[in-house]
């Protein structure tokens, strides 16, 4: 057959190849990578959100943990699946917006990434050793003003959420402190506890198991309004810091070039979550916000999350090591 007569099937095979695939999609079971080990709150929301994507569409999900490099082992693996629908990711604020911040990496998420649905948000959360003796953020900045650098704070690791978190209100108000990273929010929590740290600006999911014992006083959230778990703890807007946030989320991604049609098929299924008692229950469980976002949410958020770390990274001259 001559080039010019084979063209114009060519092109009409591409043009319906995409309708043909979402008609039959999905037809096997999907894949669920998750970056970090099983039982924190990203793994769980992922799992939650691969429960309710089984339900609907009516095929398993199963879900893998890939982890390593700060999670950017999962993100990779992703971005170089087919973007066919049947390899998804479980999206945090870390690897989609924090760690670009920081470092050079192999892929770019606002590019190689397509937004499905932030499931839940964590607000991070201000805990302090009792031994302080510092029950709100003003005594807090006032220690800090008359000790420069004398309190040491906790992280997950160099970079992580709630090392950039501290970063920041430190950034915000003039104010200097020793960071001290851990391998992960569960032992730079009980660092706190156990009185080798002075504070910990954390997911909830790692500091409310702790509320209300007597080696810790919760002092703030980072977030635009309290929490529904931590009532009678004041936001820092609350208490002067007007427009302070500091807040991850998780959500589901998938490859960029996914059809469009499979990403918004997906993102109706999530939104519906939210609408549910339980899923919202279970999400609230883990800590979280329930948000259950559409896919042109989830992107709005990359946007707008990605200026406040860049210019904290900058201004303070963090680098990741």
């Amino acid at each position: 057959m001559p080039i010019r007569r084979f063209l114009p099937l060519v092109l009409a095979t591409a043009i319906f190849a995409g309708p043909a695939l979402a008609q039959a999609w999905p037809d096997r079971p999907l894949r669920v990578v998750v970056p970090f080990a099983p039982g924190g709150v990203t793994d769980s929301i992922g799992r939650l959100a691969s429960e309710w994507l089984s339900s609907k569409l009516g095929q398993p999900v199963v879900v893998e943990n890939r982890t390593g490099a700060n999670g950017m082992i999962a993100v990779e693996y992703v971005v170089r699946s087919r973007p066919d629908g049947y390899t998804l990711l479980t999206a945090s604020a870390s690897q989609m917006v924090m760690l670009p911040a920081l470092a050079q990496l192999s892929v770019d998420p606002a590019r190689d990434i397509a937004p499905i649905s932030i499931v839940g948000s964590n607000p991070q959360v201000l805990a302090v050793s009792a031994r302080l003796g510092i029950n709100n953020l003003q005594e807090l900045l006032a220690y800090l003003r008359a000790n420069p650098g004398r309190l040491n704070f906790s992280s997950g690791g160099n970079g992580s959420s709630n090392h950039l978190a501290m970063e920041l209100l430190l950034n915000r108000t003039g104010t200097r402190a020793t960071h001290v990273p851990y391998r992960g929010g569960a032992p730079a929590m009980q660092a706190v506890v156990a009185g080798d740290v002075g504070a910990y600006f954390g997911n909830p999911s790692d500091i409310i198991p702790h509320l209300g014992g007597p080696a810790i006083r919760v002092i703030g959230i980072a977030g635009p309004e309290r929490m529904a778990q931590l009532p009678g703890v004041p936001t820092f807007a609350e208490q002067g810091l007007a427009g302070f946030q500091a807040q991850t989320w998780n959500g589901i991604a998938a490859p960029a070039g996914t059809p469009p049609e499979l990403i918004e098929r997906m993102g109706a299924i999530l939104v519906s979550a939210c609408q549910d008692a339980a899923f919202r229950a279970a999400v609230e469980r883990l800590g979280a916000v329930p948000v259950c976002s559409t896919p042109a949410q989830m992107r709005a958020a990359m946007e707008a999350d990605g200026p406040q770390w860049r210019e904290l990274v900058r201004a303070a001259g963090l680098k990741l090591e």
